[in-house]
């Protein structure tokens, strides 16, 4: 089950974009043009293990921040932009800052991230001021509405100040580096490097022309650029009826070998979104990437709703058979078998569990892990007897976990950098989830009581959801001599 249940929620608005600032730091190296780029902790909510310019959201501080010639949301943005790069990458854009040694400036940032200085008083402790002539304005970019984290960001251009250097140290970053921008983006394509559309644009018009030429390519970014994590796997995020918290699915439209797209799970029953997602589709086609074939997770009605649309194109349908049976009135389905290589790199893989007929997909060159609805970014999964099954549930998931995966691509959520670490997270919840359910044994009681103990931690409106996993935990503790149940009372064995 993945689709709303009667009598939820409706689904909560987009979140606010806070505004926000970042940096691209440039310089010209031995090998070309560089630019700085950090890679983001996976920990992080937004981003986590993504690269990026340094940056940040606008603090209330900032509005304290003096900038020269600017006033209101102009400078608090300006000085957001050069707090962070030096919070980030320990660069000072600041008049007067070339006369501070090293130490200096090291100790200056300690200060400021043990959060013993402001920025404001930092700047006046040292005698220093902000210029925004040592930043160029270079665009704006604002989160898409299904993210559920969501900013407001001004981006600015910045030439690596003479005497300063810029590092990375231990933190909310895992790493950070100048990398040529043809490396940056060659990492890219590869996968080896994850880029939010902003940050992709960033790289690739410092590419093309150092500033200020550049300027005006990150000022005007083309109007169909794609939301292209990696190379080959682009998102179009529909909104569709599906379980809370999640307001959206994710279709990946992801490349194959000899040309041409596949489209995984175009599940939005909703003609503008099924219209947004043909837009998605004319640009690629116009870049020589024509749609060839459309691919099923599973047969959940927000993983399906634009098939017959999609269908009525001439674009083959495929899927397992357990799913295509049980989409009455589909199109014709190509059965999808366990192991098939599809498009001459992707691995089917049939993970039962939360659906009988679920697939996942994994790209044998780069290490993607297309992982439909066996993993969420946003929230559990929920498995729903009599078709969702625990005990298969868990086994699809070790054996997610023992495949040489990267990059997880959920089909709610944002991308998970690690997929082995994702899939531990899931494999332990799984398990600190069964051993609650199997302690609320003692005394035993009925499906509600034994939900409200073992999911304590649920807020009470989403209870009705979680008796559906815990049933599942139930049933999979009876099959294994764990549980036992005489009516509606559940006790142990």
């Amino acid at each position: 089950m993945s689709e709303a249940l009667p009598g939820m929620p409706p689904p909560p608005p987009p979140a606010r974009a806070r505004p926000a600032a970042a940096v691209i730091l440039w310089r010209e190296g031995a090998e070309g043009r560089e630019v700085f780029w950090v890679r983001r902790g996976d920990g992080l909510r937004f981003a986590g293990g993504f690269h990026a310019f340094p940056g940040g959201r606008v603090d209330e501080e900032d509005v304290r921040v003096p900038v020269a010639g600017l006033a209101g949301e102009e400078a608090a943005h300006v000085a957001a932009a050069c707090r962070e790069l030096f919070e980030e990458a320990g660069v000072l854009l600041a008049r007067g800052a070339e006369r501070l040694p090293p130490a200096v400036r090291d100790e200056a940032r300690h200060a400021l991230l043990d959060e013993r200085v402001t920025f404001a008083d930092l700047l006046f402790r040292e005698a220093l001021a902000l210029d925004p002539t040592l930043l160029a304005p270079a665009g704006r970019w604002v989160t898409p509405e299904a993210f559920p984290v969501r900013f407001d960001a001004r981006f600015y251009v910045a030439h690596l100040p003479h005497g300063q250097e810029a590092s990375v140290w231990p933190g909310e970053l895992s790493g950070g580096e100048f990398v040529t921008t043809g490396r940056a983006l060659a990492s890219w394509a590869r996968g080896d490097a994850l880029l939010h559309p902003p940050n992709w644009w960033g790289i690739t018009a410092i590419d093309r022309a150092a500033p200020p030429g550049a300027l005006a390519l990150l000022r005007a970014p083309p109007p169909d650029l794609l939301i292209e994590f990696q190379g080959g796997v682009v998102l179009c995020a529909l909104r569709t009826p599906t379980l809370l918290p999640a307001t959206h699915t994710n279709c990946w439209i992801v490349d194959l070998d000899g040309g041409g797209v596949a489209i995984v799970d175009p599940g939005s029953p909703e003609p503008a979104e099924q219209d947004r997602l043909d837009q998605v589709l004319s640009i690629l086609a116009a870049a020589g990437r024509p749609a060839r074939e459309v691919w099923l997770t599973h047969h959940h009605v927000d993983h399906v709703g634009g098939i017959a649309r999609l269908a009525a194109r001439g674009l083959p349908v495929r899927a397992h058979p357990e799913t295509a049976r049980r989409i009455p009135g589909g199109p014709t389905f190509l059965p999808v078998e366990d192991g098939e290589l599809l498009g001459g790199r992707w691995r089917a893989l049939f993970t039962p569990g939360h659906a009988p007929g679920h697939l996942c997909f994994l790209d044998e060159r780069s290490g993607a892990l297309l992982a439909g609805d066996m993993v969420s970014t946003v929230s559990t999964v929920v498995i729903d007897p009599p078709e969702g099954d625990m005990g298969r549930y868990l086994s699809s998931l070790e054996r997610l976990r023992g495949l040489p995966a990267r990059t997880l691509y959920p089909a709610h959520g944002s991308p998970a950098p690690s997929a082995a670490a994702k899939l531990d997270e899931y494999l332990a919840h799984r398990r600190m989830r069964t051993s609650k359910v199997e302690a609320s044994l003692s005394p035993g009681g009925s499906l509600a009581d034994v939900t409200r103990t073992a999911y304590d931690d649920t807020p009470p409106v989403l209870l009705p959801v979680a008796e559906r996993s815990c049933l599942a935990t139930l049933l999979w503790l009876e099959q294994t001599g764990r549980a036992g149940h005489s009516g509606d009372s559940w006790h142990r064995p």
